[in-house]
């Protein structure tokens, strides 16, 4: 017979507690980009050994690969992008134009959209370079 430590409870529902927030977070985020005038191409995208990307938002013929980020404050959430994060976004990214129509020429920039305890968001446009 196996035991629940009550550490493992309260981490659990720290990890639950985190996933719905940053569904709330990418949630928010694409209305606003949908204010703005652009289409959802894909959320949550993924590709085994690749990774996955957050939103992924049409804007016209071209693509705005989006970062979610969501912390106490902005400064929290902007530290919390790795190199690592970013390299499997670069990567997540190429995949996902391997299927569209014009391939690697397609138009894109990668955006990050912050989001701070109250639910504000910041989006920092072209945001990382490839």
């Amino acid at each position: 017979m196996s035991f629940i430590r009550h550490s493992d409870f309260d981490r659990s529902e720290r990890g639950q507690r985190a996933y719905h927030s940053g569904i709330s977070a990418e949630n928010a985020v694409e209305r606003l980009y949908h204010d703005h005038g652009l289409e959802t191409a894909a959320r949550r995208w993924r590709r085994r050994g690749v990774g996955e990307l957050d939103l992924v938002m049409r804007d016209g013929d071209a693509l705005v690969f989006v970062e979610v980020k969501k912390s106490r404050d902005f400064a929290r959430a902007a530290e919390s992008l790795t190199p690592r994060q970013m390299a499997r976004l670069f990567d997540g990214a190429a995949a996902f134009l391997a299927g569209e129509p014009r391939g690697d020429l397609t138009e894109c920039r990668f955006d990050v959209a912050l989001v701070n305890a109250h639910g504000e968001i910041q989006i920092l446009e072209n945001a990382l370079a490839a």
